[in-house]
């Protein structure tokens, strides 16, 4: 495995969607799309700038924090023209590790409350990158990759499927996000020597998850917090989202598919390019590897170790099999945890990827200095993708500390109400496009929205498990393009794919995905 299959800057560096030459990367950097942190800037000041045409509003909440549906009620603005302005400027630091504040709601680095940033993702991150240059550094996965991708040279087609629906599941049945960008750095080499481009990979490891993600079936941080939040069971439903998930990982699968013979079968229709490194390492693993060692051997499964565990410790056991309560904040289960349950979150895992770099430094024989200096490394190349993530959390900030997110759920809820089950329905799934832009479409915007929601229902003859399902379908297909999506513009900058070209790529597949969904629901609301 060549040089260009490490996670380092030569591979998996910031997005610049270019292809080898660098002087052509910089003319089609110009050209073409902005880079994701001015994409980010920019909808951040578009935010700021719509805050001050929406009034300031509040609901009252209950006992368990969630708003009234009926109890909204207009307020003062918080913040003055100043105060809007410094809000501005600290937003990002904010995003990284801003607090709210347990009685006036408002986000700040000196208060005191919840952790509104993203600093956990942020540090997740981090160890994701110095844990895999390190793994990168014994050699065993670059020879791992080059056998998996020499047995399945003339088979692509079935793992890229086999991987699609996989992965997908894994978003239906627990949101599996933040989890996938650990994955690029043994994704892209493995799909570039089976001769596909870098689009395959983001269309495998994270288009797959989002789509699974739009037809929650147990999830329990959407469609189970949502249940909680409508008082219906999680089991309501189950038969249309089944059916949901069913026929969009149809239509994604065989869109990749399509798309991956394309590109295999011509490179030049490539929509982000074939890179000299990338054509290198085609070619290279084209050849018969050489043996595996036991080393290579205890290493690659340690690698798997650590990915299966995991996955294993962040899944709320208690609340899929128990029905039990999630938090939104910490993904834990309140109450009824069963006895093999870790409860682990990103914290955790951040540990868990420090202490197996160790392991694997050790195991793999690279020494004390060569162990650290991959693992700076690997920091270094990954702190562009994480920046991005606490970037696009700080749009949130803005709307949070100028208390026009309740405004505009407000808005959503006297567009929806008196409305028949059809326009119901059809209005719902619209106005959550823009509220989930807002407040995000997983749990803790589940939890802020569907005790306003589900009950409107109530009065169109529309069952709340579909208002939660059509929630999750409009957030999760929203999710597919938002440039505030951290984990899709993280990915991207990891898989080194321009938005711009990611864009042309899922346009398609984002319309018939839609007719999919829309189709369902009102199937849903006529029964």
């Amino acid at each position: 495995m060549s040089e260009a299959a490490r996670p380092a800057s030569d591979s998996l560096g910031p997005a610049d969607g270019g292809n080898a030459s660098p002087s052509a990367a910089g003319e089609k950097r110009k050209r073409g799309f902005r880079a994701p942190v001015t994409i980010l800037c920019f909808v951040l000041v578009l935010v700021w700038i719509a805050a001050f045409f929406i009034p300031s509003g509040q609901y009252e909440l209950d006992g368990s924090g969630s708003p009234i549906a009926g109890s909204f009620r207009y307020v003062a603005a918080p913040l003055d023209f100043a105060g809007r302005v410094q809000d501005l400027l600290l937003a990002p630091v904010n995003g990284m590790y801003g607090i709210q504040d347990r009685e006036t709601g408002m986000v700040g680095p000196f208060k005191r409350g919840t952790m509104f940033g993203s600093v956990d993702v942020f540090l997740f991150i981090l160890s994701i990158g110095g844990f895999m240059t390190v793994v990168f550094a014994t050699g065993a996965l670059d020879l791992g990759i080059h056998h998996l991708s020499y047995r399945f040279g003339e088979r692509g087609p079935v793992l890229i499927a086999i991987l699609t629906v996989l992965f997908g599941v894994l978003g239906s049945i627990k949101g599996w996000s933040d989890e996938t960008l650990g994955l690029y750095a043994m994704m892209v080499p493995l799909m570039v020597a089976l001769g596909y481009d870098r689009l395959v990979t983001v269309a495998v490891v994270t288009v797959a998850p989002f789509v699974g993600a739009l037809a929650s079936t147990i999830n329990p941080f959407t469609t189970g917090i949502g249940s909680s939040k409508a008082g219906v069971s999680i089991a309501e439903g189950m038969g249309l989202r089944l059916l949901l998930l069913a026929l969009t990982m149809a239509a994604t699968v065989a869109y990749t598919l399509w798309y991956a013979r394309r590109v295999k079968r011509d490179p030049a229709k490539s929509l982000c390019g074939i890179r000299a490194e990338d054509a290198e390492l085609a070619q290279a693993d084209a050849r018969a590897p050489e043996p595996l060692t036991a080393t290579h051997v205890a290493v690659i499964g340690l690698v798997f170790f650590t990915f299966a565990l995991l996955a294993f410790s962040i899944v709320p056991w208690g609340a899929i099999l128990n029905s039990a309560a999630v938090d939104p904040y910490t993904n834990k289960t309140i109450n009824s945890p069963l006895w093999w349950e870790l409860g682990w979150w990103l914290p955790e895992l951040a540990a868990l990827f420090f202490l197996m770099t160790i392991v694997i430094g050790v195991v793999g024989r690279l020494g004390e200095e060569a162990t650290a200096k991959a693992f700076i490394r690997g920091i270094i190349d990954f702190t562009g993708p994480a920046f991005l993530v606490t970037l696009a959390r700080s749009v949130s900030v803005v709307m949070t500390n100028t208390k026009t997110i309740d405004t505009v759920l407000h808005a959503m809820e006297g567009l929806v109400a008196g409305a028949s089950s059809v326009v119901f329905v059809t209005l719902t799934f619209i106005g959550s496009l823009p509220l989930s832009f807002l407040v995000g479409g997983g749990a803790a915007g589940t939890a802020l929205t569907m005790p306003v929601l589900a009950p409107l229902g109530d009065f169109a003859g529309v069952d709340r498990a579909l208002v939660i399902t059509t929630w999750s379908a409009a957030a999760g297909w929203l999710r597919l393009v938002l440039p505030t999506n951290a984990i899709l513009i993280a990915g991207l900058a990891l898989a080194k794919v321009g938005f711009d070209q990611y864009l042309r790529f899922v346009a398609p597949l984002m319309a018939i995905l839609l007719v999919v969904i829309i189709a369902l629901l009102l199937f849903g609301a006529l029964l």
